[in-house]
């Protein structure tokens, strides 16, 4: 159940969000055996380069996010397909900053079975609109390991702008390896055409 409004930050809430055959809603420990499954499929917790969860630590992954929720750090949404009904990843506001009206988008992880099918386009779309029309954000930042070019290159397709790289940025200590961080933002003014480049991506896939 979601966090009330008195409990945290306007940024921090997740209302649950349904748009092109995909919901959001307030990720919980009802989704770990879903999402056990996901991160399992396809190794998605073996790659170098990202932070995704092992199956073995979903659950504590899942009360990290709610901990930071509960702090107005992070707002983290299970992805639903409602074709089936289930839970396919995972996804989050974080670093907010609510007094400069910012947030990132990130911490996400989607099932290798549905990459491809227009799930995460319509995800973005949902976060992006609500950031921009409803949350008044002056500016919401993806951020992404240098080594992972299919992020890099997924976040371009967006129309985020890349603003810099951030050198040495952080310590992995798995494998003992330091971390160039590259980051991008969209800007309300480029919202209108984000958007419109969804939607083209959305209707691609048949889903609007």
């Amino acid at each position: 159940m979601a966090l009330t409004s008195s409990e945290i930050n306007e940024y921090a809430q997740t209302p649950t969000m349904e748009f092109a055959g995909v919901r959001l809603e307030q990720l919980s420990p009802e989704h770990a055996d879903e999402l056990s499954q996901v991160v399992t499929t396809g190794g998605l917790d073996e790659v170098w380069y990202t932070s995704v969860p092992s199956a073995q630590y979903i659950v504590g992954d899942i009360k990290k996010r709610l901990a930071l929720q509960a702090a107005g750090e992070m707002a983290p949404f299970a992805i639903i397909d409602m074709s089936t009904g289930k839970a396919v990843g995972a996804t989050t506001y974080l670093n907010i900053d609510e007094s400069n009206h910012r947030v990132e988008i990130g911490s996400t992880y989607l099932s290798p079975e549905v990459q491809g099918t227009g799930i995460n386009p319509a995800a973005k779309f949902m976060l992006l609109q609500r950031a921009f029309e409803e949350l008044d954000c002056f500016s919401v930042a993806f951020c992404t390991h240098w080594h992972n070019e299919a992020s890099r290159a997924a976040i371009a397709r967006l129309g985020a702008k890349q603003d810099g790289v951030l050198r040495n940025h952080k310590y992995d200590p798995n494998t003992g390896t330091l971390r160039d961080t590259v980051i991008f933002s969209i800007l309300p003014h480029e919202w209108p055409a984000v958007r419109t480049n969804l939607q083209a991506r959305l209707t691609r896939h048949g889903r609007i």
